[in-house]
């Protein structure tokens, strides 16, 4: 066994080889950083997120522009005035967490409604409590009824009388029944009136306004049930329906439409010229395909058999109309696909490192490259 001399000469030389290459790097580089040195490391991310939750739903002040609301469909309402720069959630504490959708009332801009539960038919889905209305922006809400309809797809309200509200309530996913249907208020939400029905399974998944005559009104039914084994999208009561008389009456368009039982149909209007309608429509075994009418849905052409793709028609079969171009639309899908000529040709919209899976949209009255997508990982500019 060495002695305690041998043992400190060992330390000692041990403590010099540690110091040479230090003294030596000293010699080389003054910085004492180089490219080297950070060989070794790599960048990642640590927050605060890699994504947000799937959006449902867009709604932009048309007097404000930077304000925006944002219906998520497990998180809530979130609202920004910066242009999405930075966000506050104002649901926070009502009843529900999934949204289907937002509404701004066109004639007070602080007047918003929301519809819960999203509208969607996958077994993740969450369900909802009705109608919410606040007075003041997003900063109050009240729960204005319809509690039991669980899956609200779109509320409209009419440009000449904030107390004229229309609600499409898909209904309940999982069983019959629920308050399902198209349902109106001339009260501002006091009492609600059921104006298009059909059977326990059947609900209202679209209502729009003609924008040059609010009485004239489309809807779009959609018979739909969910079990643990199977999705049953589609049924003999799925349908386009039109009013002209602010829903006292309804007539189902059939003029070029499928004979065929429809499952999921998405429909838009031309803000350019509303003659135009516009319609994604689901067949059996995941068939279908795009149809146009240019005489305001007397008669109908179809376009094309182009269909929402990926997970399919019952997650996706939103479109929206562009209000800079006629006959281009955008359709809503994993991708999300563009038409310049009414359906007949649809192309991918490129997205780079975009989230793909794609379920709302919005734009900008004065600039056509402008949009903003909302998809499952967020909001995308």
């Amino acid at each position: 066994m060495p002695g305690p001399t041998r043992i400190l000469a060992l330390i000692l030389a041990f403590c010099v080889f540690l110091s040479a290459p230090a003294a030596q790097a000293a010699e080389t580089n003054t910085s004492g950083f180089d490219e080297k040195t950070f060989s070794g490391m790599k960048w990642r991310s640590i927050g605060p997120a890699l994504m947000s939750g799937r959006i449902a739903d867009i709604a932009i002040d048309p007097e404000r522009q930077s304000t925006w609301y944002i219906a998520v469909g497990s998180g809530g309402v979130w609202k920004s005035d910066n242009r999405g720069t930075t966000w506050d959630s104002i649901f926070d504490g009502q009843g529900s967490y999934s949204i289907g959708c937002v509404t701004i009332d066109p004639n007070d801009h602080n007047v918003i409604w929301v519809g819960t539960g999203e509208n969607v038919s996958g077994r993740h889905v969450g369900y909802g409590d009705g109608v919410y209305r606040s007075l003041d922006g997003g900063a109050t809400w009240t729960n204005m009824g319809l509690k039991e309809s669980e899956h609200i797809g779109m509320i409209r309200v009419d440009p000449r009388d904030s107390n004229v509200v229309y609600v499409a309530a898909q209904g309940p996913l999982w069983s019959g029944g629920g308050e399902r249907g198209l349902y109106k208020t001339t009260d501002g939400g006091k009492t609600w009136s059921l104006i298009l029905s059909g059977g326990d399974y059947t609900g209202v998944n679209e209502v729009h306004l003609d924008p040059r005559n609010p009485d004239v009104l489309f809807a779009v039914k959609h018979q739909r049930l969910r079990n643990v084994a199977a999705l049953i999208n589609g049924g003999p009561e799925s349908g386009i329906f039109k009013s002209t008389d602010g829903g006292l009456n309804w007539a189902e368009l059939s003029n070029g439409l499928p004979e065929a039982d429809m499952g999921k149909i998405g429909l838009a209007i031309s803000p350019i010229n509303p003659d135009y309608v516009y319609a994604t429509i689901e067949l059996g075994a995941r068939t279908g395909g795009f149809w146009r009418s240019t005489d305001g849905g007397g008669s109908w052409e179809k376009r094309s058999d182009y269909l929402s793709s990926a997970t399919g028609p019952h997650y996706y079969q939103e479109i929206f109309a562009s209000p800079h171009e006629l006959d281009r639309v955008y359709q809503m899908d994993a991708m999300l696909h563009i038409t310049h000529d009414g359906g007949k040709t649809f192309v991918s919209q490129p997205h780079g490192y975009k989230h793909g899976d794609h379920h709302a949209m919005a734009f900008d009255p004065d600039d056509p490259d402008y949009v903003i997508y909302g998809t499952d990982g967020g909001l995308y500019e």
